[in-house]
This record gives C-alpha cells, structure tokens and sequence, in this order.
C-alpha cells in the first residue's frame, strides 16, 4: 500500500506541476464573410480542426527547459521551468495571425476555428502541421515534418520538403488548381470519385500508384528548349520526366510530385 501511495503522489506532482497551456478565444470582425486562419511556429507543431463556433480558439503550451542540460555550476540545485509560449496573437479584417515569440523552444499550438475558415501555415523545424474538418482554401508548407490534412472540402496546396504529405478531400472546388509536392517523402492523397482534373504527376526516384483510370496524354510532355544568342552555337533540348494525364476527362491542374518517394492516387469509397 505504501508503494501505491508513493506511486499516486509522483503520479499527482508530475500531472499538477505541467503548467496548463496560454489559451485565447479570438472572434472574427465579421463571422459571416469569408474568414482566414494564419499560423507559423519556427520550432514545434500546428493543429487546427474545424468547429461549429463563431470564434478561434487558440491553445499554445511551451516546452520550456525541460529537455535542456542541466548547467555548469547547479549541483544540488532544483532548477525551475521559464518561459512558456511566447503566443502571439492577432485579428484584422477577419484574418486571424498566430504565431509566438518563442526561437529556441518547441511549441505545441492548437487551433479550433469555424469550418468556413480557410488556412495558410507555415512550420519549419520540431514538428508537423495537421488539420481536420475544413471547409475553404488550404495552405500548408512544412520544413521538416508530416503535413496531413483529413476531411477537408475546398481546394489544397500542400508541400513537406523533408517527410511525407497525406491529404484526403471531401469535396473539391471545381475551378481551383492545386498541388502536392515533397522533395522526401510519399505523397498520399484521396480524393472524391467524381473528380475532374489534369494531372501532373513526377516523382524522380519513386512509382505512382492510383485508383482512378488516368489517360494519359503523351502530347503534353513538351520539351524545354534552350538557345543561347550568345554566338557559341549552344543548343539543348531536355524533355521533362513528368507524366500529364486526365481524370473524368480532364479539369483544373493537380500537381503531385515528389523527388524521393512514392505518388498514391486514391479515390474515395
């Protein structure tokens, strides 16, 4: 019984001494017009996932110095967490802007908006961005981490230079281009089954995969000619190593390509 008391009390101490997160509910100037989430963090990770409310609600948690080493000089000493999360947080014109002050710690942001809110984030190092439930315009560019984004109806623009993309669409804005792109990792994107698109499709050391019957259009691989003026003669010719196709017979572009991974086309059940 002892032993279980002392287990309960670490268990207790442990979860009593997180500091609970920076919280801040931000209303829109004008919840009936087209409404803009903006978010970028330099070190950590972006959650956003729609709701049926009228307000942002924006949740920031600092790591602090807990991962640190321990200085030079504190033997015997306790050492007490600072900082938090540096949040920032600002509204205009129904744009909502989240970002933090915070440069050499990781931070956890995570977001609640409106369905109807389009999205543009940005996360370079620490992390991943992920969004759920998303009705409008999404724009998302990772560094280094997963970009995913589930459930959303509207048009994409997903790109995560170093890790994978896995995107799944509800519903597609017929007149809207979008694009999916890595430089290291798989793209993953499911989409509806009566998609109409042009399809660019190029991964350099990887296969494309799809469910939808793709015709492929021969005709659009284009060659890229160089012709110097310059008076030495020089002449190139380089034909890309993208594969152009039509999806239900054609459409806005969709651009999926990556440079070290697969392409996986999925159309939804």
């Amino acid at each position: 019984m002892k032993q279980l008391a002392l287990l309960f009390l670490f268990a207790a101490g442990a979860a009593f001494s997180q500091e609970p997160p920076d919280r801040v509910n931000v209303p829109f100037s004008d919840p009936s017009r087209p409404k803009m989430l903006k978010a970028s963090v330099l070190n950590g990770s972006i959650t956003v996932k729609g709701y049926n409310g009228k307000e942002a609600i924006v949740e920031a948690r600092g790591e602090g110095g807990r991962h640190r080493r321990p200085a030079e000089r504190s033997d015997g000493m306790h050492r007490i967490d600072i900082g938090g999360s540096g949040l920032s947080v600002e509204e205009s014109d129904n744009v909502v802007t989240v970002g933090t002050r915070s440069l050499n710690e990781n931070v956890e942001i995570n977001i609640q908006v409106p369905f109807d809110t389009s999205l543009k984030l940005h996360d370079v190092n620490g992390g991943e961005i992920s969004v759920d439930h998303i009705v409008g315009d999404v724009e998302i560019d990772v560094t280094n981490g997963k970009a995913t984004a589930t459930h959303i109806s509207g048009s994409a623009i997903v790109h995560a230079l170093n890790d994978r993309v896995l995107v799944t669409l509800d519903k597609v804005t017929a007149d809207k281009p979008m694009s999916f792109s890595s430089l290291n990792g798989d793209i993953d994107v499911t989409m509806p089954a009566d998609l109409k698109a042009k399809v660019k499709l190029k991964s350099d050391n990887g296969e494309v995969y799809s469910d939808f019957d793709i015709k492929v259009d021969a005709s659009s691989r284009r060659p890229i000619v160089e012709d110097s003026n310059s008076g030495h003669g020089k002449y190139r010719v380089q034909f890309d190593k993208a594969t152009y196709g039509l999806i239900n017979g054609g459409g806005p572009e969709i651009q999926l390509t990556t440079f070290n991974g697969n392409i996986y086309i999925r159309k939804a059940k």
